[in-house]
Formats: C-alpha cells, structure tokens, sequence
C-alpha cells in the first residue's frame, strides 16, 4: 500500500465530491480510486467517507483527516521545493482566521506585503470573533487578541494591545465630562458583549489600586467598529483597543477620557498548534508579523 498515493487519492476524492470525478482528475480508473480509499480506511481503521448512492459525505473524523492529509501534502511539496531549484521559495496554502476587526483594518496591508515577498502563497482567511478550533476546522494558525488560558497550542506575541476610554465631544458637550470612574455609572456607555463581565469597567489608579466600576449598557454589539461609529454620533462612551479608535482620536472626533487612569493591557498573538514539523510556509508568515509590527505600533501614536 502506497500510504501518500491513497492519502492523495482521499483528498482529491473530497474535492472533487465524488468517485468518478477524483478518477478523471487522476487519470486513473474508478475501481483504482475506490481500492485506494478503502486501502486506507482499512490501514487507519475508521470510516472516513458515508457512501450513498446519490452523495458521499465526509464524517467527523474523515474530516480531520482530510485537513491534516492536506497540510501533509503541501509540507511535502514544501519540502521538495526546498532541495530543487527554487530553493527558498515558499508554496502552498496558508488557512488563517483573524479577528475581524483587528484582520479587516490592520492585517490586510501586512499580508499584502508578505505576498511581495512570497507570491506564491495562497492564503485562506476566516475574518470571525469565535475561537476556532484550529485542528478540527483545519486552520494553520490563528490570531487572537486576548488574554490566553493555558492551552496546548503555541503562542507567539507580536503585538501589544491598549485600550482607550473616550466619547465624542458632542456627546460631551451634553453629558459632561467623567472626571472619576465612580461617575461613569451614570453615562451612556457602550458595551462590547463578546467579553465576559461586559457590564464591568476596570480602570487602575495612580497607585496601582484596582477600581471596578459596574456601568449600564446603552448599547451592546459584538463589533467594535460598530460601537466606534455609534459613540461618534454622540451615543455613548467607549472603552475599546486604540487600533479600533486611533484615527478618530487623532482627528478629534473622539475625545480620550480618565487619562490618569491605566485601562487594561493584552496583546496580539500568533497561535499555531504544536507539531514535530512547523511548515515553513507558518513559520516564516509569524516571523514576519513580529518583525512587522516589532515596538510601539503606530496605532498608539494616538496617546499622549
């Protein structure tokens, strides 16, 4: 049994939805693809695909399968590169998922300048705010912005992340200006809701101790560019990351509040799951994000 041929054949099988469609793309017959999937279901000892006579399905493990067989495959082709005449070039598919407001307004221009320098990667980007399973769904690395919980998966920070009280001065003009934290219970305040203890502010003073200030909702949404725009408007204020707010703060259409008071700190991480082989392709994709955005980014050019 030839393990990369019938590996091979399994993928092509998924892409192609069928039997008989994997056969022409192969060039084979379809008596030697079927073999070939049932050698391997055979060797691994599980099912892999659900067989009817109108569709062929993958199950949950055949699934896995197929993302792990995948990146396999390109590792191999990786490999091969490595040693031929191109030598140094890097090939093959990078599946990331990104935060969607941090991957919308500040990843794009980074993986625009990545592909200059390797323009034969093809990334595969899932802009979303839930934490995906990277094995299961078949991601090569993910990024994410937070406070990690101890985990299996390798992390690797490349970028701080502040966050910034602020309002519009309209809103200002006609709310009055906090001058404590004790006095934002009585403010308009909108909430991002995919935090735990959203209804809950955190500031610290000037000698370190911690305030907790419990603030009532005007608005909840699950987007921080949508809290931007709506606090813009004069609808409330907002504690939010400075690479969401920066330019408005810049221009003044926002106003920073409570600057004598530190507001949490977390940062940007490259995730990625542990294997006795890091492809290259990933490798050299969390190297450059690093070096990119190594020292003060230039969204904190909005704080004084």
């Amino acid at each position: 049994m030839d393990r990369f041929e019938n590996m091979n054949t399994f993928i092509r099988v998924v892409e192609a939805g069928s039997i008989s469609g994997a056969a022409d793309r192969l060039a084979v017959a379809k008596s030697a693809v079927s073999r070939r999937l049932k050698e391997l279901e055979e060797h691994l000892g599980v099912e892999l695909l659900h067989r009817t006579t109108r569709k062929m399905s993958l199950t949950d493990t055949g699934r896995a399968f197929y993302y792990q067989s995948v990146r396999i495959m390109e590792d191999l082709l990786e490999a091969e590169l490595a040693t031929s005449q191109a030598h140094g070039t890097l090939k093959g598919s990078l599946k990331i998922a990104l935060p969607s407001t941090f991957g919308l307004m500040h990843m794009g221009q980074a993986i625009n300048e990545f592909l200059k320098i390797h323009p034969q990667i093809e990334f595969d980007l899932d802009f979303n705010d839930r934490e995906v399973d990277l094995m299961q769904e078949g991601f090569d690395l993910a990024v994410r912005i937070a406070i990690l919980p101890d985990s299996s998966l390798i992390a690797r920070r490349f970028a701080p992340i502040k966050t910034i009280m602020c309002a519009s001065p309209v809103y200002l003009e006609q709310k009055g200006l906090p001058q404590s934290p004790d006095e934002l219970r009585a403010h308009q305040c909108l909430v991002y809701n995919l935090l735990r203890d959203y209804e809950y502010w955190q500031l610290t003073d000037s000698s370190g101790k911690e305030i907790k200030i419990k603030i009532h909702p005007y608005l909840k949404a699950s987007t921080g560019e949508f809290l931007k725009d709506a606090a813009v408007k004069g609808q409330g204020i907002i504690l939010l990351p400075t690479f969401i707010v920066y330019k408005e703060i810049e221009c003044g259409t926002l106003v920073p509040l409570l600057q004598n008071y530190n507001l949490p700190e977390i940062d940007a991480y490259a995730i990625y799951p542990p294997t006795r082989h890091l492809s290259q392709r990933v490798r050299a994709f969390v190297d450059f994000l690093v070096k990119r955005f190594e020292g003060t980014p230039y969204w904190d050019s909005c704080l004084k």
